[in-house]
């Protein structure tokens, strides 16, 4: 965060918007042109639609994308988790993560 609300004034599908944010205004530039693209996405794809209906299919595609992105998350911390736990098996068990704390027992060496 920027630690100030910015105004910055973005183009969605056809109106403008000035969107007051704590976000940097790259940021929120940003995100305005991810949902203009969801948008026109929608409104490209050959059928009709009104422009509430498309805000709407823009959101749940937006939706789908955040939705599959936290699913690959929890899956890489999962892997990661039991490679974690993997690696530690191999270690001499010196080096082997403290079951009290999760941390690393230390090895009695300063090095």
């Amino acid at each position: 965060m920027t630690g100030g609300r910015t105004v910055v004034k973005v183009r969605i599908g056809a109106e403008e918007y000035a969107l007051r944010s704590d976000r940097s205004e790259e940021y929120t530039r940003s995100v305005a042109q991810h949902v203009d693209r969801a948008l026109k996405e929608v409104l490209g794809a050959g059928a009709l639609v009104e422009s509430q209906k498309a805000a709407i299919l823009a959101a749940l595609a937006i939706a789908d994308e955040l939705f599959q992105a936290r699913q690959t998350q929890a899956e890489l911390g999962q892997r990661l988790e039991r490679l974690t736990q993997e690696i530690a098996r191999l270690l001499p068990p010196a080096k082997r993560p403290s079951r009290a704390t999760g941390a690393f027992a230390p090895s009695g060496d300063s090095t």
